[in-house]
């Protein structure tokens, strides 16, 4: 089975980051290593990243030379992946145990080289591990099959379900926006011929809500969707207008789940 690196972004996560670590090491998939990027910390998210490096070999954790948010982090991450496929995971999300293990059966049986799948939401106050999460009804739902055209007028891809494979695509770097990256990463793969492929199983935990967050509401991220539209996809302005209006339902649809 190929070697998946995990790609991890850490800012303040110390209240979360413990599960969310171990529910990529409780993965079913072992052949794993889990690059994480500290960026720039004030709380103890990097004594704790220390001790679970100590614990397990697989978890790489190196501190960011300074502060440049989840897009640069996770492209710090990317840069040191050894693995065929990469992965993503938030610090305060989860995987379910057979995460990596169906999605790369899923993987194999088509052409895609960018799969998610569905996944979970559960509140922002959750604590336990991913093993004792119990199903709650509350799923987002990953579409079929998805082009470029498709994803343009919205965001069907999780983050914390996505998974490339660098065979295929190299080494994908996010753009250096503040905000919507993984979003400009889809759209630059999509936007190469390539389709992406949604497992509907729900496979991985969304903290809904989550103070602070950069996506704890989508909707108040209008204005950087439209720079995504006008400044990196080039699109034209109705088009853009449709696309924002596509990207806001789906956010306002999902935040009722």
């Amino acid at each position: 089975m190929p070697l998946v690196s995990v790609v991890m972004p850490v800012h303040n996560s110390a209240a979360t980051l413990g599960p969310s670590v171990r529910s990529v090491l409780a993965q079913t998939h072992t052949d794993l290593e889990l690059l994480i990027t500290d960026d720039a910390s004030t709380d103890n998210s990097m004594d704790m990243l220390r001790d679970l490096a100590h614990q397990d070999e697989r978890v790489l954790a190196e501190e960011a030379p300074e502060q440049g948010g989840a897009g640069r982090a996770r492209n710090l991450a990317m840069e040191r992946a050894r693995g065929t496929y990469v992965a993503f995971l938030d610090s305060d999300d989860l995987w379910l145990p057979e995460k990596l293990e169906r999605q790369l059966a899923f993987a194999k049986t088509g052409d895609a080289p960018l799969t998610y799948t569905s996944y979970y939401k559960m509140d922002a106050d959750y604590a336990d591990e991913a093993a004792d999460f119990v199903p709650n009804g509350r799923v987002v739902p990953a579409r079929p099959r998805v082009d470029y055209p498709a994803l343009l007028r919205r965001d069907y891809i999780g983050a914390l379900t996505a998974m490339y494979d660098r065979t295929v695509l190299g080494t994908r770097l996010m753009p250096e926006m503040p905000k919507r990256q993984d979003y400009a990463l889809w759209l630059s793969i999509l936007r190469d011929g390539f389709e992406a492929r949604g497992l509907t199983e729900p496979l991985a935990v969304y903290r809904a809500g989550r103070p602070g967050s950069l996506s704890s509401n989508k909707v108040s991220l209008v204005r950087y969707n439209w720079m995504l539209y006008r400044e990196h996809e080039r699109v034209s302005v109705p088009c853009s207008v449709r696309a924002l209006a596509g990207d806001v339902w789906q956010s306002l649809r999902n935040a009722r789940i």
